[in-house]
């Protein structure tokens, strides 16, 4: 059976900065009640007539396959991650694909939120162990901005949320220096309304009423107290996972890179581990949550900042929406 390796990786954020002083003129908080309780200081929002998913996804996408020293063509399999797509139907993998030039090739669209990017690693490192694919482009991307509620009701998930897009192309290798080690799926479907966007959904009559439009269902909902609570005993334990499946101790991992869902949890995980700073790479306090996007951006980013050297133990975890969690443990 093959292995599969990241071998380039590569990310987009759009120009718009948004600062905690903006929101605030948006809804009652201010740039010390956002921080204290999220890590954010600023975010990326899209630019309308400029940024799409599929747009953002596809510059992620070039500079993972530079950086991966393969051309576009010798991709044969793209695996899509986002819960905000351009359209309703299709997915936005094929989207992607005719932009790059594929046509030809599958492409396959994941729902699964906040770890989504996980899930789409390890469904794209099946499909190498099995010899039945070489090359498989990767994407997480969200545009989350325009489903905020941005007033006072919604200032909870409206400071956290934002847009942004990362990519990876995972190869078949036959080294056993480098490479995925294993990677852990977990959902539990009791807690899905505690964070998500109900419509339009397609068992209502009429899936858009004004009355479904103008109401809360169309916007992002979300019980910060409910997925903090379980996020940092999921992170925990799939991490915790990663690492006994394979013979490693906690001591051993060069870089964990978690979902940027909020800094109080990274920390929290970080101390439970008893990890340095130096080890745990975070980036939320820029871009805000980007959902399936923040692994991807933060990998691009740690490449860029070269905190990823050959033979590191990385470890990626995300916890969300679903509620869903994974985890995956790899030699870069």
């Amino acid at each position: 059976m093959k292995k599969s390796r990241i071998v380039g990786v590569g990310h987009y954020l759009p120009d718009r900065v948004v600062t905690n002083d903006e929101l605030s003129k948006m809804m009652n908080t201010n740039d010390e009640w956002i921080v204290e309780r999220t890590g954010i200081h600023e975010r990326r929002w899209f630019t309308p007539g400029k940024d799409t998913v599929t747009s953002m996804s596809v510059e992620a996408s070039k500079m993972a396959i530079e950086r991966a020293g393969i051309d576009t063509k010798d991709i044969d399999f793209i695996v899509f991650a986002t819960s905000t797509p351009d359209y309703f139907a299709p997915g936005n993998g094929v989207l992607v694909q005719r932009e790059l030039g594929l046509q030809g090739i599958g492409a396959l669209d994941i729902r699964n939120a906040c770890s989504g990017f996980i899930y789409a690693l390890s469904i794209a490192d099946q499909y190498i162990k099995t010899g039945m694919y070489k090359n498989i482009l990767i994407i997480g991307a969200e545009i989350q901005s325009s489903a905020l509620n941005k007033t006072d009701e919604g200032r909870s998930s409206a400071v956290i949320f934002a847009d942004g897009a990362g990519a990876a192309v995972l190869q078949a290798t036959e080294t056993s220096d480098h490479g995925i080690l294993s990677t852990h799926l977990h959902a539990d479907g009791d807690y899905c309304e505690e964070l998500y966007v109900k419509d339009p959904g397609s068992s209502r009559e009429n899936r858009l009423s004004p009355d479904i439009v103008e109401g809360p269902s169309f916007k992002l909902q979300m019980n910060g107290n409910a997925v903090f609570k379980h996020a940092v005993v999921k992170f925990q334990e799939v991490i915790e996972e990663a690492l006994e499946a394979n013979g490693k101790d906690k001591s051993e991992i060069d870089l964990l890179v978690p979902h940027q869902a909020n800094l109080r949890i990274s920390k929290f995980i970080q101390e439970k581990l008893q990890l340095p700073d130096d080890k745990v790479f975070n980036n939320i306090m820029y871009y805000g949550n980007t959902t399936a996007a923040t692994i991807p951006i933060a990998l691009s980013e740690a490449f860029e900042q070269g905190k990823l050297k050959s033979g590191d133990l990385v470890c990626l975890a995300a916890f969300g929406s679903g509620f869903a969690w994974a985890s995956a443990l790899l030699n870069w």
